[in-house]
């Protein structure tokens, strides 16, 4: 029986895809593995996953080439204590990247964007530690609504912030396509099982 390892980093949810491929192709086994989005382009180099469900940027051409197929975007969000000025804005409004111009980012943010004070040097952490952080309010996160809402607490709030979206994405190693892959690819983009490619 023939196996499909899906890796997948915090936040998306690939539970629909998998239950539509199972039915479609019982007898290839569909492994999830959630990932650390720093470890995306990793699972594929050293053959730990068959594609990966990632969140752009990442390297498409280096250290071998990747096909990559958007799937959707994710409005980013700041994640604060409950004491900050961020709870006072209305859940319906966006924060300006302006407003936050005087905090300490706790999570470098993939765009580049920084406030405009000089910034403590927070060691690695994951999304989930960066939002414990933020609870103690030492600082904010800015991170995808769909993974502030998996590492939801009761000392935090969140509202979307007017920075540029994150990007969804398949990725797998151009050299290893196969008839498996674009069957997935198919799942995943809503195509009926009798469609063409």
């Amino acid at each position: 029986m023939e196996q499909l390892r899906i890796a997948f980093v915090t936040g998306v949810t690939p539970d629909k895809w998998a239950r539509v491929w199972r039915e479609r192709n019982p007898r290839i086994r569909l492994e999830l593995l959630p990932i650390e989005q720093a470890d995306q382009r990793a699972v594929l180099d050293e053959g730990l996953a068959d594609m990966v469900l990632a969140r752009l940027p990442v390297d498409l051409d280096s250290p071998t080439p990747l096909h990559c197929v958007r799937l959707y975007d994710e409005l980013p969000v700041v994640v604060a204590g409950r004491e900050h000025f961020v709870a006072a804005v209305d859940e319906q409004d966006v924060v300006e990247p302006d407003d936050l111009a005087d905090e300490q980012l706790v999570l470098p943010h993939p765009s580049g964007w920084t406030p405009g004070v000089p910034q403590l040097d927070f060691p690695a952490m994951t999304e989930k530690d960066a939002i414990e952080v933020a609870a103690s309010g030492t600082g904010v996160v800015i991170v995808p609504m769909s993974v502030a809402r998996l590492h939801h607490r009761k000392d935090v709030v969140h509202r979307v912030v007017d920075l540029p979206p994150t990007t969804v994405a398949l990725l797998w190693l151009r050299d290893a396509d196969s008839p498996v892959h674009q069957d997935f690819v198919g799942v995943v983009r809503g195509r009926k099982p009798s469609s063409s490619r």
